[in-house]
Order: C-alpha cells, then sequence, then structure tokens
C-alpha cells in the first residue's frame, strides 16, 4: 500500500492542536479504536479499487459493520446497542476518513431506514426488521427524493391510494442508496390524508429498481432509481406513527447529525496525508512543507478541521442531552461539510499532479464531498434555515 492512502498516526497527532483527543473519555477512545482499526485494516486497502470500478460490496460490508455493532448503534433496543448520539459521531467520523460512501451506507441503514420504523413504526414492523437490519442480514433504503422534488418534498408526485383496506402506490423516486440491493424500502408518498410513510419489500409485485451509472462522485456507493408501478401494499405497511412532512424531516434531522461528524474524518484523512506527502516531497533541494505558502495552506486547513471538530462536539453535546434543535443540526451541515470541501480542495493543490489520482484519497474525498454538499439538505437549503432562526422571516419561496 502506498504510504498516501493511509493516515499517518503521526500525522493524525500533529493536526490536534487543541488536544482535543485527551477529553475524550476512555470508552470513546476504545470505541474509536476499534472502528479506526476495522477501517484500516478492512476498507482503506480496498476502497480506491471500489471507487475506480464504481461499485460497493454493500451486502458483505453490510455484515461486517452489524458484527462491529455500527447499525442502528444510537437506537435502543431490537439487537442496537443503545450508544449516545455522540458516540455514533465519532464512528461516522472514522469510517467517512476512509470514504463518504462508506458513511452513507451506514447513514442510510441506521439514521433513516432504520430509524423511520424505530420512531414511527409499529412493534411488528420494528420487530420484523430492525433486529435483522442492525445485524446487517437485511438492507434498508429510504425514498424521498423524486426526480423533480428534491428540495421541496411536499411537492412529491408518489402517491399511495386507499383500495379497501389495502395502499396502492404509484410513483417514483430517485438518488437512493442502496436502492437496488434493499431488502425493504422506507417509502414516502401524497395520500389523500397527507404524506404518509410505507415499508415496501423487495419482492412486491410493480416494485422495480435501476442502478445509476456513470457517477463522477460517491462512486464507492450503490444509488438506484425506485419505481412503483401500482404495488399493492397490506394497510399493515404504513408507518402507523408518521403524518405529514414531520416524519421524513425527523429522519433527515437523525441522518444530518452523522454528516455533521462524518465529514471530519474525510477533511482529516486529506489533511493527514497531504501533511505526510509534504514532508517527502522535494523540490529546490528541501521538503515542500518548509515553505511559508505550503505552511499557511497547512495550517489554515489544521485550523479548519480543529474548527468542524468543535461544532460536532457541541452539536453531540446536544443531541447526548436531548436538546438539539434542527437549526443547530443545519448549522453544524452548513458549516462542515463546505469546510471539508475547502480543505480537501485545498488539499490536491498541495499534492499536484499526485492528487487526481487515486493513489491519495484527496479527490476522492473532494468529489464526495460535492454530493455530501447536495444531500440531506443543500447548502442552500440550510443557508435559508440559519437566515430564518436569524430574521424570523421564512425565505423558501
Amino acid at each position: 500500500m502506498v504510504a498516501g492512502m493511509t493516515e499517518s498516526f503521526d500525522a493524525l497527532d500533529r493536526l490536534d492542536l487543541l488536544d482535543l483527543d485527551s477529553t475524550l473519555a476512555p470508552e470513546n477512545q476504545l470505541l474509536r479504536h476499534t472502528i479506526r482499526r476495522f477501517a484500516d485494516e478492512q476498507l482503506r486497502p480496498n476502497v480506491a479499487d471500489w471507487f475506480e470500478a464504481g461499485t460497493l460490496p454493500v451486502r458483505d460490508l453490510a455484515l461486517e459493520f452489524g458484527k462491529l455493532g455500527v447499525l442502528g448503534m444510537h437506537l435502543h433496543g431490537y439487537g442496537c446497542s443503545g450508544a449516545l448520539p455522540s458516540q455514533y459521531g465519532l464512528a461516522c467520523t472514522e469510517i467517512e476518513s476512509v470514504d463518504s460512501g462508506l458513511r452513507s451506507l451506514v447513514s442510510v441503514q441506521g439514521s433513516l431506514a432504520m430509524y423511520a420504523i424505530y420512531a414511527y413504526g409499529s412493534e411488528q414492523q420494528k420487530q420484523q426488521w430492525l433486529p435483522a437490519m442492525a445485524r446487517g442480514e437485511a438492507i434498508g433504503c429510504f425514498g424521498l427524493t423524486e426526480p423533480d422534488a428534491g428540495s421541496d418534498p411536499g411537492s412529491m408526485r408518489t402517491f399511495a391510494r386507499r383500495d379497501g383496506s389495502d395502499w396502492i402506490l404509484h410513483g417514483s423516486k430517485m438518488w437512493i442508496t442502496n436502492g437496488s440491493i434493499a431488502d425493504v424500502a422506507v417509502v414516502w408518498a401524497n395520500t389523500d390524508e397527507g404524506i404518509r410513510g410505507f415499508l415496501v419489500p423487495r419482492d412486491a409485485p410493480g416494485f422495480t429498481s435501476s442502478e445509476v451509472h456513470h457517477k463522477l462522485s460517491l462512486r464507492a456507493s450503490v444509488t438506484a432509481e425506485l419505481s412503483f408501478d401500482e404495488v399493492r401494499l397490506p394497510a399493515e405497511a404504513q408507518l402507523p406513527a408518521a403524518r405529514g412532512l414531520r416524519g421524513p424531516l425527523g429522519c433527515l434531522t437523525e441522518a444530518r447529525f452523522g454528516i455533521v461528524y462524518g465529514v471530519i474524518g474525510a477533511a482529516r484523512d486529506a489533511l493527514a496525508s497531504t501533511l505526510t506527502y509534504a514532508g517527502t516531497r522535494v523540490q529546490f533541494g528541501r521538503p515542500i512543507s518548509g515553505f511559508q505558502l505550503t505552511q499557511r495552506k497547512l495550517a489554515e486547513m489544521a485550523v479548519a478541521v480543529q474548527n468542524m471538530q468543535l461544532v460536532a462536539r457541541r452539536l453531540g453535546e446536544l443531541k447526548d442531552s436531548g436538546q438539539l434543535k434542527p437549526h443547530q443540526i443545519s448549522y453544524g451541515k452548513f458549516a462542515n461539510v463546505s469546510a471539508a470541501l475547502d480543505v480537501c480542495r485545498e488539499a490536491r493543490s498541495i499534492l499536484g499532479g499526485s492528487g487526481i489520482t487515486t493513489e491519495y484519497p484527496v479527490l476522492r474525498h473532494a468529489l464526495n464531498l460535492e454530493t455530501v454538499l447536495t444531500y440531506e439538505g443543500t447548502h442552500e437549503v440550510h443557508t435559508l434555515v440559519l437566515g430564518e432562526q436569524l430574521t424570523g422571516i421564512s425565505a423558501y419561496r
């Protein structure tokens, strides 16, 4: 393995300018160490090949993540460990330090599909799906976004109508992680009674999926379009506690929390590999890390990563205590994703030509973060959430 593909522990130590690691509780240090070791041994050696091939062995990885205990780890019962949200955040950081596609797998499974069932499902639905999903034996996906309804989910065209005690579902969803291989899809649809959520099993007649290819971002991730052609669902397929947009938006808030932590890993990995590279790349008779312009870039990037960590720590404290508010999640995604993207772009400039290959992770992280900037609420949407919080005026329309 080339040096640039793995984080240098010496580099990681030097990046902790505020000595934040010393404030981690022993159990959190152990958790982070366990997941970091798994990432270094099982994920990092393969991720460049997965990215270049534009695929991911989701089924195999889900089983490994299940053994590791990270799928739905912040949920309680049903085979889930009931970890603190901040501990789940630490896991997201270590997983996304390898690739955003891997963290997306964990987020979609645990914070979207599993959380939707956990928060809004019946006891029978929870018993049927959550234990198997926590073990990685069943894969879930989350169908909200449509080709013509992204930032405005209330305008979704997917519709479910009643037919006796059954529901008939018709429509499509787009950009769905794990959609082509999921055993169950959490699907949101308009009805005559407002927006409702449904659990659609893979084998439901009329339910088809097609994988999205030719991606330049999140290539180590399975993305699909879902189609529902008059899919008949029994009454018990409906998520009984989900009413209106509060259901899917509650799931998105849960998933965005993991993103706030996860993107720190991508930025940290890019910076650590760049710091190592700059110390060994010799030009004009000395390492390029000894030049003032390079040191300025490294200093600015390191401060940005530490600031991202501070934002995540604060949001973790709020969520652990049950006080986190939606606009604060928007603050975290707004601040951390854009900062991570800036770090990765700047890191690429230090690596020069080497930075455009998969030998080093920096441009792969930057390409992935272009998608992370957009999904789970675009940067513009979170700008308006913060603007409304500051002014009291909604500017969405």
